[in-house]
């Protein structure tokens, strides 16, 4: 069984996952903005699964953190 802190983050990474948008730049990435717990967003920092700054209100996904949040939604059972 997960400890309450792990689903905390693992359900912050794919609500930032269901709310992110396609940026169009010279290489395309996700955005989404960071208005969930600072110490799970920076733990998600951490683990590389996305990227941002402290001054930053949004952060970008590494393709890492896409695939991650993909494969948790399948464990929670939510289709994405």
């Amino acid at each position: 069984m997960k400890a309450i802190d792990e689903v905390k983050r693992d359900l912050t990474l794919i609500l930032l996952y269901l709310n992110s948008w396609e940026e169009q730049a010279h290489v395309p990435y996700r955005r989404s903005w960071k208005g969930y717990d600072f110490d799970d967003i920076d733990k998600l920092i951490e683990q590389e699964f996305i990227n941002g700054k402290p001054t930053s209100k949004s952060i970008s996904f590494y393709e890492e953190g896409i695939a991650k949040a993909k494969e948790l939604a399948k464990e929670y059972g939510i289709e994405v």
